[in-house]
């Protein structure tokens, strides 16, 4: 469609964003209403919110609509995830200036859809208003299907630590966009377009993850949300975590370590859990590290010592730069 979205009119734009959507059973009743009407059958709803902002979280420069969209409903829909919920529904707060062209908004739209219904969801509501910087605001929902919601506080003494995922692809992904260049594909694509194993998150819970969160501010910010949390000491093996030869490539290339990337590099959005010492885990789960003891000072080491390298997302600080 062309023309801007000034020129379509709020209720012109919501109509041509609404027509693009799908639906799942669990939703009763989706946009058009007051409000939308999403089956519960746990009668607990699992609950999370975030903000995109352009220039800040991601830029039309890098990234289609297309891939705003992926990535706006990924990283939300893996914190539905990440407390071992299925995710149910999505709504999509948006903010965008008049002379912005339809089609970017209806391809934003397409990508949000599309990654819904990889993770077995559905856009179910929001509301758009007229503003200057573009500004997606997204509430997703999820169902814990009769299972305890996994949160960061439960972690043992004696538990293992394990992920699965990718860890620093994004954030090389990032650093190559930053000088650039548009390859290796893999890793601008997965900063682009992150992949969470949504799967993962009700798969642990049924396992018996103690301690659950999924790796948004990178691995040793989010882990040391569960440390804080926990009360624990939580120690890394930065030998047991896989980095890819390409990876090694492109830190040598920038003249970064690519096990920075790894430790801070954050939107991945991995699934990091900690579980009981006797439980078998499947092979796509990678065991990294243990819960040390219970300390008065919870804290994550890596091989032992502090990891005191600058890095991990920080909305209100310098960490992450993205």
């Amino acid at each position: 469609m062309k023309g801007t979205v000034g020129e379509l009119g709020e209720f012109g734009l919501i109509r041509e964003l609404t027509s693009r959507l799908t639906s799942t059973p669990a939703v009763r009743l989706g946009p058009g209403d007051d409000a939308a009407v999403v089956a519960a059958p746990d009668r607990r709803v699992v609950a999370s919110t975030d903000i995109l902002l352009e220039g800040r979280h991601f830029r039309r420069d890098w990234s289609t609509a297309y891939d705003v969209g992926r990535k706006a409903a990924a990283q939300n829909l893996a914190d539905i995830a990440a407390m071992g919920a299925v995710p149910t529904s999505l709504l999509l707060g948006l903010v965008v200036p008049a002379e912005l062209p339809v089609t970017w908004a209806t391809e934003l739209m397409d990508g949000i859809r599309d990654e819904c219904q990889v993770a077995g969801a559905a856009v179910v509501g929001g509301d758009v208003v007229r503003g200057e910087v573009i500004t997606l605001a997204i509430t997703a929902l999820g169902d814990l299907r009769n299972l305890e919601p996994v949160t960061r506080s439960g972690a043992r003494p004696g538990d293992v630590v394990a992920y699965t995922g990718w860890l620093g692809w994004s954030a090389a992904g990032h650093a190559v966009l930053s000088r650039g260049f548009r390859s290796p594909r893999a890793f601008v694509e997965a900063h682009r377009r992150p992949e969470p194993p949504y799967h993962a998150g009700p798969a642990a819970a049924g396992l018996g993850a103690t301690a659950m969160c999924d790796i948004s501010d990178g691995l040793v910010a989010d882990l040391g949300h569960i440390a804080e949390a926990s009360k624990v000491r939580i120690d890394l093996r930065s030998g047991a975590i896989d980095i890819p030869s390409q990876m090694n490539d492109i830190g040598q290339a920038v003249g970064v370590d690519p096990l920075q990337w790894v430790l801070t590099g954050g939107e991945d959005h991995a699934i990091l859990a900690t579980f009981p010492p006797d439980v078998k885990l499947p092979a796509r789960w990678k065991v990294i590290g243990e819960v040390v003891g219970a300390s008065a000072q919870p804290q994550v080491t890596v091989d032992g010592a502090p990891w005191h390298s600058n890095g991990g997302w920080d909305h209100f600080g310098s960490g992450g730069g993205r």
